[in-house]
Formats: C-alpha cells, structure tokens, sequence
C-alpha cells in the first residue's frame, strides 16, 4: 500500500500523541520529524524509528519526498510554518486553535485557497460520533428553532499547570464547543459577554464563562474551568445541550461507559479521543489524521472542517477574551 509521508512539525505532547495517531493509520507514515530541541527530537525519533530529522522546519520542507505535516507547535508559533508548509506545496494539517490572533488566521486562509495542498485545522470533536450525531439531529430539525445552547469542558489542574502560561481556556477549550454549536446550528455569535477568574496567576485565568448572543437570538454558554480538583476522576468533564421550540439534544462525555477502580479510587479514563487497544491508537484523533490522510492520497479538499469555520472560532473566542479583560459585552462582526 502506497503511504502518504507525513512529517511532523512541533513535538510536544500532543506532537508526540500525532506521530502515536499516524503510526497506527495503514496508509501514512510517520517520515520527517521537526522541532528545535536537539534531544527532544532524538528521543521521538528513537521511539518511531524516523530517520529524516530537523531543527529547522524550512530545511524539512525542502524535502521533495514529503507530502503532508502536521503543525503541533504552540498556536501564537502556528502561522510561520503553516504559510511556509504550503508556499513549498505540502498538504497541512494545523492543530487548533488556527493562529493567535484573527489576522493571522486570515493569512492562513488566505494562503490555504492560493496553495497547491489542502489545509485542515484539527477540530476533533467533529470526529467525535456523538457530537457528530448531534449535528446530524440540528440539522434535521427536530429542535424546532433553536433558543438555547450550553457547553461545558472542564479539565482537572494538573492538566493546565504548563499550559496556562501559554493560552486561556476560553480560546484554549471553548474552541472547541464553539464550533460544534456554530456547526450544528447553522448560527453564528454576534455578541458575547464573558467573565474570568484567575487562581493560580499562572499567566492566563484558571476559568471563563461566555455568553453569547446569535444571529437568530438564541442564547449560547460556554463554561471552561481550567482547575478542577487534582483527584477528579476523568480528565475532561465535557457536555452539550442544544434546545428549541421543538425539541433537545444532550451529548453527556463526562462519565464515559468504563471506570475502573484501584486504591486511589474511581478513574473514567478517555474512550473517545485517544486510546492505546494493543499498542495501536484508537479514536477521534487517529480518525481525523486518517481522514486528512485519505484526502491527501485521493487528491481531494478537506470538507468536514473549512478554513474559514476554523477562523470563525477564533474570531468568536477571541471576543470572548476581550469581553472578560474589558468587563463590556463585545460585538462579534461578520
């Protein structure tokens, strides 16, 4: 089987957790890694057996044997490498959030419809079936009109502590929900106002809550706590609830159906993202890479997510930022 060489770009945990995801997709390969810490790049490298290595992600790209890459680095250092990662006509695949602020978000778009390769922002809950089934039922109707949504992702504080310096959870997390809730509704935010809470003064606020007013009326929440208890027992408390004039939908991912139980008590580990069944992968984000890879392999655009939804998010969360640091409700213009 003919396999799409992928290389990676920012090796970080969740880089890492990519070149785990690709290593267990049949036609993809893991070719060329790149990041700027010489021993860090040695050691995943050891771990996947890649032989095309890099400190310098412009010597990567020079590679004509490399199709695709995947940008994993920090998302205020994702422009730079996706606007070079297409100018030399590889396929992009960017982690999300797009970029770190709507310019430059737009500079990605813009470059992604100019380029030769396709470009997908990995918004992995659309890969999640049952927030995939929710916007299935949205956009059947069976809501009626919608008149109110809700969403909670909270995460414990341990997972946070070395991320908080770098991102807030309203652009951090509420990304996510955002773009489920514009995706299956149809709807797009026109104001929001949103209040933080800092903790720990670890750089950003441990916590927000966004409330937004859509295009239609309908009031949306997102809440995103950045510090649950050190011993909650899943490592993301995560719900949605979308209601209309005719109907609901209820996605409830907080209790998962498998717990285990040793002497530190009660623990509902992730089923739905990723998880390792006989050292393979399995999940939502093995399933959006093979997805990105099939689209490369067929010669095809990514059509599950767009460049402009990816934007869109940002635009809305980064709204919601600037609502919480200014204490006024912000208009969001499309």
């Amino acid at each position: 089987m003919e396999r799409v060489k992928h290389g990676v770009i920012g090796i970080g945990w969740f880089g890492e957790k990519h070149c785990e995801a690709i290593d267990s997709i049949p036609n993809m390969e893991i070719y060329a890694l790149c990041t700027r810490t010489e021993s860090r790049l040695e050691e995943v490298a050891e771990r996947f057996n890649v032989k095309h290595i890099y400190t310098d992600y412009n010597e990567m790209l020079a590679d004509p044997e490399l199709e695709s890459v995947s940008i994993t680095t920090m998302w205020d250092q994702h422009v730079d490498p996706a606007l070079a990662a297409l100018e030399a006509g590889k396929h992009v695949f960017c982690e999300k959030p797009m970029a770190s602020t709507v310019a430059d978000c737009q500079k990605m778009v813009d470059a992604a419809h100019a380029a030769s390769g396709s470009f997908m922002v990995g918004h992995i809950c659309r890969f999640n079936p049952r927030y995939r089934m929710a916007r299935d039922k949205a956009q059947e109707g069976i809501c009626g009109e919608i008149v109110s949504m809700f969403a909670r992702r909270n995460i414990p504080g341990w997972v946070t502590t070395g991320i908080l310096p770098k991102i807030g959870p309203i652009v951090g997390d509420g990304v996510h929900d955002m773009d489920i809730m514009m995706w299956a509704s149809g709807l797009k935010p026109v104001s929001v106002y949103a209040k933080t809470v800092t903790v720990r003064d670890l750089g950003n606020p441990d916590l927000g809550w966004s409330m937004f007013t859509m295009d239609n009326g309908a009031i949306a929440v997102l809440e995103n706590v950045w510090f649950l208890p050190e011993k909650t027992a899943m490592q993301i408390d995560e719900r949605m609830e979308i209601i209309g004039t005719e109907g609901s939908i209820h996605v409830q991912e907080s209790t998962p159906g498998f717990a285990y139980c040793d002497k530190d008590g009660f623990a509902y580990p992730d089923t739905t993202y990723w998880m390792t069944v006989e050292g393979r992968l399995l999940g939502a984000l093995p399933d959006e890479l093979r997805y990105f890879g099939d689209c490369v392999q067929q010669g095809v655009a990514p059509t599950i997510i767009t460049p402009e939804e990816s934007l869109a998010t940002v635009k809305a969360c980064l709204a919601a930022e600037e609502s919480a640091a200014s204490g006024k409700e912000v208009a969001i213009e499309w």
